[in-house]
């Protein structure tokens, strides 16, 4: 008898132990795609902005979040080949950089959710319906080019009161810089400015955009910014200090560089809460369902030092109204 109990004691243990087994959670691995025209860094990672706030949120890389990454190296006639690999890859969600990437991964899959993390106009690109009913697989963070073209001008020409020819440079065959320029183009004629156009296309283009400041130079400089221009952004950050014209540029990382000055969104709260919609994504809500949502605050930073270096002085109005101030 004693040994018929202990064999019904070992069997309800083995019993026990199996369902509780069974009850464990199974932690899933997610794979998050990363899809950008701009140059591959170094450490082959997306941004770690991105990766800390999906961190934070709970995804630990190798244990429950794995990413794939891609990057154009500004040929935008890569991106749909890189789209493919992504999707390929198996990936749960694409995080997107620029309305070139998204429009590429839009293509490539109808089901994959994308959220975009630094994208403008995704509305009047028609990556989304609008911004409260994006509906289709794609979401995140847009801006809006045209108050923003507007207010880098007026800052700029605040800076450079004497300012009447502002020359813009920008990628002319990307339509997202396009309308950028044309919204530059109309905050003009209500600043009485005159424009010169700039549009490049190609590493080399830059070259012939530098001559035709050379020859008609310009009071200022606007650089609207995506990949082609962020990686040729040291030969026009040089340029414009060898021939003291000052330039304003979207984001402060140019301004680190040695960029006069920069007026746009912080990229790293950007992609923080693209960090939260992927979250919500995995968690199993439905793109269409978040709507689009627009950075909460801009920043205007100042190089000091390269104001120097231009022998202008900013004037204390708008030095006051500087987040960041490089000394």
């Amino acid at each position: 008898m004693r040994q018929v109990a202990v064999a019904v004691l070992v069997a309800l243990a083995l019993l026990v132990s199996s369902h509780h087994g069974d009850a464990q959670p199974r932690t899933k691995t997610w794979r998050v795609g990363f899809l950008s025209g701009t140059a591959r860094p170094p450490d082959g990672a997306p941004p770690a902005a991105l990766r800390q706030a999906l961190h934070d949120l709970g995804y630990v890389e190798q244990q429950n979040v794995v990413y794939v990454g891609r990057w154009a190296e500004a040929q935008q006639e890569r991106l749909p080949g890189l789209a493919g690999e992504l999707v390929k890859a198996g990936v749960d969600v694409i995080v997107t950089v620029g309305g070139p990437s998204t429009a590429a991964a839009r293509q490539a899959s109808t089901t994959i959710p994308i959220v975009m993390a630094q994208v403008g106009d995704a509305d009047s690109l028609g990556l989304i319906e609008s911004l409260a009913r994006p509906g289709g697989n794609v979401t995140g963070v847009t801006d809006q080019s045209a108050e923003l073209s507007a207010k880098r001008l007026e800052l700029l020409k605040d800076a450079i009161p004497k300012a009447a020819r502002i020359a813009v440079l920008w990628n002319a065959d990307d339509r997202g810089m396009t309308l950028r320029y044309q919204n530059v183009e109309k905050a003009a004629q209500v600043l009485r400015v005159a424009v010169q156009p700039l549009g490049v296309r190609e590493p080399n283009d830059f070259d012939t955009a530098f001559a035709t400041m050379l020859q008609h130079r310009p009071d200022a400089l606007l650089m609207v910014t995506d990949a082609l221009t962020v990686l040729n952004r040291k030969r026009v950050i040089e340029f414009a200090a060898a021939h003291h014209i000052p330039a304003m540029y979207e984001f402060n990382f140019l301004v680190q560089d040695g960029g006069l000055m920069s007026y746009g969104a912080s990229q790293e709260e950007n992609y923080r809460r693209a960090a939260s919609y992927v979250d919500r994504i995995l968690k199993g809500a439905v793109p269409s369902s978040l709507p689009v949502e627009l950075p909460s605050r801009y920043y205007l930073a100042i190089n000091l030092k390269t104001a120097r270096v231009l022998g202008l002085t900013i004037p204390p109005s708008v030095l006051v109204r500087a987040d960041q101030v490089i000394e």
